[in-house]
């Protein structure tokens, strides 16, 4: 869910990709790219940048090229004016919004371009253009749609190579990742509370008011000025986890200039962060016991059965006392034990390397845990960390209208305890984040796209990050939308199974709405 700050959830496409047998790794060094900058409603200046494919992903994609460009957009859309009106640039200057168009030399009958999206926030749209690329033999998109369409990615304002926002210190990172995800003691809380504080005060020193300008409705804004600087009529768009979010926005701002909008795992605008969070402690609850029963039933490939909750419960406590080193010198401490699991339950073919990890945890080696660990936190060998997080926090807390006091969050975070016993705890403290933020709001609209097209809302039923329940809550609230369920593991569902693939693939190319109520199996 997209409003925590401490348990952002990332659309991890490119993980997805590696455990399809991708070679290409998850994390790469980043770097700016492109074209002199465009205004607003002018035609993107598009260059060759094969070099940002090689940066991401080692290499490039079989018959496929690959371009950059950059737009400007207002600051402040709404000072400004809406996107293609032609109206002044903001009193507030411009961001600069970097977009990667991949295109296949096998295309034929182009239909326009698939703007892609990865959630977050704070993800790589570009990053995950390049990933999707690679085709179906990498877990990429399939040929018909890289045949049919261009992939454009996009990094939305304040992400990556669009206008960073950086305001957060690796050491302020490591100790927000490797805190104790249920800090009973008062004093360990406060410790939370003051790195929360001191995370917030240092973004607001250093961006002041503009931190409300990173919110989900000026993004959304900024998507129609990629449209039309891309060329396209209307938006075709892919969007995964927070993507979801970001594209029911845009639906509701824009719904005459949408073809169609693909929404995989699905956010329900509607919850507020407390909701919010609950809702992603009893999904990762659920997920973690689909975990805990394959080991079970799979005793052979899990270390750690026949009790895989214990094992980890166990693990976690014992890292509190006596955290094992790994080989860069840092302490497994609980935070980093949980956000292994953590990253682990967003795709089923990481429930082996989770089952692993402990299992070498628990003689001693947490090297695994810290592998798992680092990359959800985006965190590289030299322990520098990416934009992900600071920008994360950006958007989600100029997105959210109200937020919890210090004392309800540790209400929260005692009653949560009882139900959700692993992950309720860190979700209720999660909430530090945007409780301690300085700035400004800018909550996004919460109704119906009336004007679109049909939208599809894809949801899976063990999805852990995006619960399956807020699929049909998205589409009942943009009254256009049209559920499609996958009754699989893990965050998101396309393209990959035959089923799912099938159903997308024939909404994208030949505006084909699935079949109301289809379910696709898990295999």
């Amino acid at each position: 869910m997209p409003r925590i700050t401490r348990l952002p959830l990332v659309g991890l496409v490119a993980a997805t990709l590696l455990a399809a047998g991708c070679t290409p790794p998850v994390f790469a060094p980043r770097t700016e790219r492109g074209a002199a900058p465009v205004p607003a409603g002018s035609a993107a200046a598009w260059k060759p940048c094969p070099e940002t494919a090689r940066q991401v992903a080692r290499r490039t994609a079989p018959s496929m090229t690959y371009e950059c460009a950059t737009v400007s957009v207002p600051r402040d859309w709404l000072a400004a004016g809406s996107p293609g009106t032609g109206a002044s640039p903001s009193p507030s200057g411009t961001f600069e919004i970097a977009l990667l168009r991949a295109r296949s030399t096998k295309q034929r009958d182009r239909i326009g371009s698939l703007l892609v999206n990865p959630g977050g926030p704070g993800a790589s749209g570009i990053d995950t253009a390049v990933y999707l690329s690679f085709g179906p033999a990498f877990g990429g998109l399939p040929d018909e749609i890289t045949r049919r369409f261009d992939i454009v990615g996009f990094d939305p304002r304040g992400v990556d190579r669009s206008s960073p926002v950086k305001c957060i210190s690796d050491a302020d990172l490591d100790a927000n990742f490797g805190y104790d995800p249920d800090p009973r003691g008062q004093s360990s809380f406060d410790g939370l509370v003051a790195l929360n504080k001191r995370i917030g005060s240092g973004c607001a020193g250093r961006y002041g008011d503009q931190l409300r300008l990173y919110s989900t409705e000026q993004a959304a804004r900024d998507m129609d000025a990629v449209r039309a600087a891309v060329g396209d009529e209307k938006t075709t768009y892919l969007g995964y986890s927070y993507g979801t979010l970001l594209g029911a926005t845009y639906a509701q701002f824009f719904p005459r200039n949408v073809r169609a909008l693909v929404l995989d795992g699905a956010v329900d605008p509607r919850q507020d962060a407390v909701a919010g969070s609950e809702s992603q402690a009893k999904g990762f609850e659920r997920a973690f016991d689909n975990f805990a029963g394959w080991c079970a039933r799979t005793a052979a490939k899990c270390p750690i059965a026949p009790d895989a909750r214990a094992a980890v419960t166990e693990a976690i406590d014992k890292a509190r006392t006596d955290p094992a080193k790994g080989n860069d010198g840092r302490a497994a401490t609980p935070g980093w034990v949980l956000y292994s699991v953590i990253s682990a339950l967003y795709t089923e073919s990481r429930w082996q390397d989770l089952a692993t990890a402990i299992a070498r945890l628990r003689n001693g080696d947490p090297d695994q845990v810290f592998t798992l660990a680092d990359e959800y936190a985006e965190r590289d060998p030299n322990g520098h960390y990416s934009n992900l997080f600071d920008a994360n926090l950006a958007v989600s807390c100029a997105d959210e209208p109200s937020r919890p006091t210090v004392a309800r969050v540790r209400q929260l975070q005692s009653q949560w305890r009882e139900k959700y016993p692993l992950f309720g705890p860190p979700l209720a403290v999660g909430l530090l984040g945007c409780a301690e933020w300085p700035a400004q709001r800018d909550p996004y609209p919460t109704g119906a796209a009336t004007g679109a097209p049909p939208i599809v809302v894809v949801g899976t039923v063990g999805d852990p990050a995006t619960p399956y329940e807020q699929t049909p809550r998205l589409a009942e609230m943009l009254g256009v939308g049209r559920v499609l369920t996958w009754e699989g593991e893990g965050h998101t569902a396309y393209p990959q199974t035959p089923c799912i693939t099938s159903a997308v693939d024939a909404y994208l190319v030949e505006l084909t709405v699935p079949r109301e109520g289809l379910r696709c199996p898990a295999r």
